[in-house]
């Protein structure tokens, strides 16, 4: 009796086939499962790590490019400097022959120089770098303006300027072209440069030519002072428009001595003529 106890337990205690095979269903459809886990897993750490290799490759041509941009900007921005200067030179005697001078330095900076920044940034989207040029832009743009006013009385536009820089670039690509911020940024520094040039023009007595920039100075200001509330960049404006109105009261203010206290200018300037219309009325004895 107790034999057949013990043998009907361990009939009872016995799994049942169909048991069996959920169980080792079960089991197989979970290590099916983790191991289709583990292999998306890995698919999708390999695809991370590819797109983030390629990102990283991204950003490193991105700043070696910025480096390069960086340092050509330098180089415009120095040798544009070496044509403002040479402009300084001009006098009654070498006025041509200075102009000249400073309009081929021009167009070495424009080939050597700028031309580099143009093969860099064309085709691209110069946008993301324009931090890394504008500097140099600005410099070229005061450069140019400055050369063409000298020649010709008046002002190079910004057009006229982007036309010189698609000779430089491949016609097959976007051409950098030079933006209309940079342009009256530059336009802002150009002010500088002519009050410089005006009060060197009255101690040399060219005394038309130093009220033809007080007007071109003044038109300038008074155009840039509509313009610089709803420009992007207002902090640099604002206080480039500070300066701007700093150098306009100078050239006013040295044009006005020579109207009023004409007489006293008279050995200064090197004429004994005190009919001079700018040099105002003879004294009354």
């Amino acid at each position: 009796m107790l034999f057949h106890a013990s043998k009907l337990s361990l009939i009872v205690m016995a799994p049942k086939p169909q048991r069996i095979r959920h169980l080792v269903g079960a089991t197989w459809q979970s290590a099916m499962k983790k191991a289709r886990t583990m292999s998306t897993e890995t698919e999708t750490e390999s695809s991370m790590k590819d797109a983030f290799s390629k990102y990283a490759d991204y950003l490193n041509n991105l700043n070696d490019k910025r480096e390069r941009v960086v340092k050509a900007s330098r180089d415009i921005t120095m040798n544009s400097k070496k044509v403002i200067f040479q402009v300084h030179r001009m006098s009654k005697q070498n006025k041509e022959e200075v102009l000249d001078k400073a309009v081929k330095y021009l167009a070495a900076v424009t080939d050597q120089y700028l031309s580099r920044l143009v093969k860099e940034l064309q085709g691209t989207d110069f946008w993301k770098l324009r931090r890394a040029y504008s500097p140099g832009v600005q410099e070229y743009v005061e450069a140019a303006t400055l050369c063409n006013f000298c020649k010709t009385g008046t002002l190079l536009t910004l057009d006229e300027i982007n036309a010189t820089l698609l000779p430089l670039s491949d016609p097959s690509v976007e051409p950098l072209q030079i933006n209309i911020l940079d342009y009256i940024l530059g336009l802002a520094d150009l002010t500088g440069e002519l009050m410089r040039l005006a009060i060197g023009r009255i101690s040399e007595g060219e005394l038309d030519f130093a009220e033809k920039i007080c007007s071109f100075v003044r038109e300038i200001y008074r155009n840039l002072t509509l313009i610089a509330p709803e420009m992007d960049d207002s902090s640099d404006m604002k206080q480039k428009m500070e300066t701007m109105l700093q150098s306009v009261m100078k050239i006013e203010n040295a044009c006005f001595s020579v109207h009023v206290r004409g007489s006293e200018y008279i050995p200064l300037l090197g004429s004994a003529d005190t009919s001079y219309p700018l040099l105002g009325m003879p004294d009354i004895e």
